[in-house]
């Protein structure tokens, strides 16, 4: 049998398996290609819960995550993004089961939900411990209803190969979304930092992951790239969630107004379809600036008309 053979596109090995029935087998499939999209572009939103993180973080938090899911339906947007940082320790089935209940009755969904792991380490506890720690929000996020985790690939360690970190990364994305499709969960890699700071280490792990329950969680204000805004074109394809921020890198690596109509476009020509979620990160009055600015996203995208 031929290399080609062998290496069967993502859009064919899953139009195979629903008209046979068969279970999709994350190891069966070839590295990732673009979504296959159908239709339009179409965009919902969201707010991630980290933008409020001053508020619902620490011992003096003023606010819980059923308040921050209340200022989302206030907003008035279509979803809600319940960062893994905020919640109380142990989380517990039946605090999901409330958030899955309190989103339901604000006309909400639980977009996603997000973690922060490293798949860096070599092999041992920690690495173990990573792995056990990403596969338990995929039963989180199965039980609140949440269709996709935003996770990281990590960090290369002092003293270690750079291939063999990229191949721990991979081998690490690939055991947890086997792990996440059993479940209907979606893994979503984030540029953030390390390998995947630029565009091209993203996808040069993104392509080595074959998975069919996997993608790019797409943070509009990471890239490092000297062209930010190419660099989310060429990632956009792969995107299964977008995270915008307001501000981006500019050429001269200082932050900048992040120019909302051109993201816009640069999705809309990808045939994006899913979540755009306002992630904040800047000074102010957070509560008034996340309003301000969902309608400002909601204008650019053509959310609600």
């Amino acid at each position: 049998m031929t290399e080609r053979t062998q290496r069967v596109g993502r859009r064919e090995w899953l139009a195979g398996a629903a008209l046979s029935g068969m279970a999709v087998v994350t190891r069966s499939v070839s590295a990732i290609e673009p979504i296959p999209r159908t239709g339009k572009a179409k965009f919902k939103s969201s707010m991630a819960a980290y933008s409020y993180r001053k508020l619902l973080s620490g011992k003096n938090s003023r606010l819980t995550l059923f308040d921050f899911m209340d200022d989302c339906a206030a907003f008035g947007l279509d979803g809600t993004e319940l960062t893994s940082y905020y919640f109380p320790d142990p989380v517990t089935p039946g605090f999901l089961r409330k958030l899955k209940h309190h989103a339901f009755l604000l006309g909400l969904d639980i977009s996603g939900t997000a973690v922060g792991n490293d798949f860096g380490h070599p092999p041992g506890p920690e690495r173990d411990r990573q792995l056990g720690m990403v596969k338990e929000w995929v039963v989180r996020a199965e039980l609140m209803g949440a269709p996709v985790i935003r996770v990281f690939a990590g960090h290369q360690k002092k003293g270690q190969d750079p291939r063999q970190t990229h191949r721990w990364m991979v081998e690490g994305l690939e055991e947890c979304c086997d792990y996440a499709g059993r479940h209907g969960v979606h893994l979503a890699l984030e540029n953030h930092g390390g390998p995947t700071a630029t565009v091209e280490g993203l996808l040069s792990i993104v392509r080595d992951v074959k998975s069919p329950w996997f993608g790019v969680n797409l943070d509009t204000g990471n890239f490092r790239d000297k062209d930010p805004y190419a660099a989310i074109k060429q990632a956009a394809p792969y995107a299964v969630n977008v995270q915008v921020k307001v501000s981006i890198p500019g050429p001269d690596g200082k932050s900048q107004p992040a120019d909302f109509d051109l993201l816009a476009q640069i999705l809309a020509d990808s045939g994006y379809r899913g979540y755009i979620v306002l992630e904040y990160e800047e000074a102010g009055d957070v509560r008034a600036e996340c309003r301000k600015y969902t309608k400002k996203l909601e204008q650019a995208f053509g959310i609600r008309g």
